[in-house]
């Protein structure tokens, strides 16, 4: 069976940290790029990060710019969110997804674009708060 499986959400203070993770079973993520998603209660979906297949490109919306960063171990067939300095603004559900290639440029709404999306994790509910 092919999927995603998000995990590492969970309920933080503002100012802490959390590491997602993305972990592919019944395929292989190196061929892919993989996408951070986050979508609010009555909020679209937005990105949040991407990173090419080699990971030698990784992509930030301005919003996490700093403060999140993107990693990924095909040894281990996972990427990784590492999220710092949370704020109560991050609260939402994460998701990740695969794709063919990731683009930046400001013409994009996330400030970068996952092209060709394919499979789709269930999410992991992130909650920050005090």
């Amino acid at each position: 069976q092919v999927q995603l499986v998000e995990s590492g959400g969970g309920v933080v203070q503002p100012g802490g940290s959390l590491r997602l993770s993305c972990a592919a079973s019944g395929f292989t993520l190196d061929r892919y790029a993989i996408g951070w998603f986050r979508q609010a209660p009555g909020k679209e979906r937005e990105g949040v990060s991407c990173i090419s297949s080699s990971a030698g490109s990784t992509h930030y919306a301005d919003s996490v710019k700093g403060r999140f960063t993107i990693a990924r171990d095909n040894a281990k067939n996972t990427v990784y969110l590492q999220m710092n300095s949370l704020k109560p603004e991050d609260t939402a559900v994460y998701y990740c997804a695969t794709g063919s290639r990731c683009y930046s440029g400001s013409n994009f709404r996330d400030g970068f674009y996952l092209r060709e999306r394919g499979s789709w994790g269930q999410g992991t509910q992130v909650t920050v708060s005090s």
